[in-house]
This record gives structure tokens, C-alpha cells and sequence, in this order.
């Protein structure tokens, strides 16, 4: 692990010298989604290049910052924007805004993506709650010398994204309406897309969706102990999977298409968080 615990207390009393304000979910939002921060009583933002240590994100696609505030009285914060293993940095660079968030304190993490369907039952503007991932294209975070104040240096994988949670927002998904579905997601380090014959080897080790971020972020928080869901956006389908050539660009078009239904799944899915204990 990169940084000690001393590392984020200094980091943690940049951010008090800012605000005094502790949430108690964090939210990242994902390529194409940051305008859900509309939906929240902002107190103040801080952008990750203000933080010492922090990444800085460099897709025009990601602010970068941190929003803190009220969502329906609901104390928060919003990574608006995340940083990418693709930009340059290690597994551990670019989990450190995860871990600065559990030591201002939140209890539940609820991480987003927008990412390609892998699963044939899957289309653009569908939601897959996320029940499992798989890493191995991705260097674990915690690789290196661990510092047990913060975590087990073997931490357990079993339930990464809470399954009884996760069940819980689902359901209230198909209350909603809402295409969803629950499945795995594969972490991609990118930044190309990924090929044809690479888009099949997933589907056979049983990918559902893939995405360039999440898996390690999961990693992270549950070896800091913080509870965590996972939403996948699908906002296209994978190579080989249509005749369209996939792009950046088609990834933000189809996520204002679904604006709405994340508003509403998004929302549904930090009030259950916030009811756990």
C-alpha cells in the first residue's frame, strides 16, 4: 500500500480546514452520470487537486472534484468524476479518493459506471446491479506492504457488493420500472476498447458487463470495512455484439437518454444505504 494511515489523517485535515461537514454515503459517479449532483443540497465542493496525494482526473468526461451535501437530508458525498488505472496510475493512486472518503467518514459506498453488456439479454439503457466482479486483468490496490490500521492484510471477498442490499435495490428497480438486471462485472484496464475474440473470452468466464473502473475501487472499500453496492449503466453493447463502432462519445449520448431512470435508481439506492445499520 502506498500511503500510511498518517498519510490520510493529514489529507483528512485538509479537507477539515474546508468544511467540518462528515457524510455518511459516498457516491462516484461514473462517466456521463456526474449531472446527478443537480439532485443535492451542495454545502461545498473541493477539487482532488486541492488534497494533497489525490490523482487528479485527466478524462475531459470526469470533473474531479469532490461535492459534499444533503440528498433528501441524506449527509453525502460525491466523487463527481473518478480517476482511471488507464490515466497512468497505480491500482492503489487511483482507489485513494475511495479511502479518504471512509476515513471523513461514510459508512456505505454505492459505486457507478456506465459500461458495455457483455450478456446477449442485455441493451443500452438497461441497469445491472452489480453482484460480483472479476479482476484479473486489474493489479490489486493492496498490493505492497499493508498497514493493519486501516485493513486485514487478507481481506475476504465473498460478498464485495452487499447482497442483501443489493437485493433491495433491485426490487425497487422493477418497482420502478426500471430495465434491471443483476449480474458480473469485469474490470477492463483499458484504454482501448476491447476486441471481439476478448469481448467472448468474458462472456465465457461469465462477464455480464465490463467497464474500466469499479472492481478495485470494491476492493478498497471492503478492506477499509465500508459496506458497498455496485449500479452498472449499460450504455451500449460490447465489440463484436453490433454492427455500431463503439465510442466515448455513444457512452455519454445514451446515458442523458437515461438520465431519469438513474436519477431515480441512484436515489432509491442512497436511501436504502443510508437505512442499513
Amino acid at each position: 500500500m502506498g500511503l500510511k494511515l498518517e498519510d490520510y489523517k493529514l489529507m483528512v485535515s485538509e479537507v477539515r480546514k474546508v468544511t467540518d461537514f462528515v457524510p455518511k454515503v459516498g457516491v462516484v459517479l461514473g462517466t456521463g452520470l456526474g449531472n446527478f449532483v443537480n439532485n443535492v443540497k451542495v454545502v461545498v465542493s473541493i477539487p482532488y487537486s486541492e488534497i494533497s496525494n489525490l490523482p487528479r482526473s485527466t478524462n475531459p468526461a470526469h470533473q474531479g472534484k469532490f461535492i459534499f451535501g444533503y440528498f433528501d437530508d441524506i449527509p453525502v458525498v460525491l466523487m463527481q468524476g473518478r480517476v482511471h488505472y488507464y490515466e497512468g496510475f497505480s491500482s492503489e493512486e487511483v482507489t485513494r479518493h475511495i479511502r479518504l472518503m471512509g476515513f471523513l467518514g461514510i459508512e456505505h459506498l454505492i459505486l457507478t459506471n456506465a459500461a458495455g453488456g457483455v450478456n446477449f439479454d442485455y441493451k443500452p439503457g438497461d441497469f445491472m446491479i452489480i453482484n460480483d466482479h472479476i479482476d484479473c486483468f486489474m493489479p490489486s490496490p493492496l498490493r505492497g506492504e499493508n498497514d493493519d490500521r486501516i485493513g486485514t492484510r487478507f481481506p475476504d471477498m465473498s460478498d464485495p457488493y452487499s447482497s442483501s442490499l443489493n437485493e433491495k435495490v433491485y426490487e425497487k428497480g422493477l418497482e420502478l420500472n426500471i430495465p434491471v438486471h443483476k449480474g458480473v462485472f469485469m474490470q477492463y484496464p483499458g484504454p482501448q476498447f476491447e476486441t471481439k475474440a476478448l469481448i467472448k473470452t468474458m462472456r465465457n468466464m461469465g462477464a455480464d458487463a465490463v467497464g474500466m473502473s469499479t472492481a478495485i475501487e470494491a476492493i478498497v472499500a471492503n478492506h477499509q470495512g465500508i459496506k458497498t453496492i455496485g449500479i452498472t449503466f449499460i450504455s451500449n453493447l460490447a465489440c463484436g455484439m453490433s454492427k455500431n463502432k463503439i465510442s466515448d462519445e455513444e457512452v455519454i449520448i445514451e446515458a442523458k437518454k437515461s438520465e431519469i431512470n438513474f436519477t431515480k435508481l441512484l436515489s432509491e439506492a442512497i436511501k436504502i444505504v443510508y437505512l442499513d445499520k
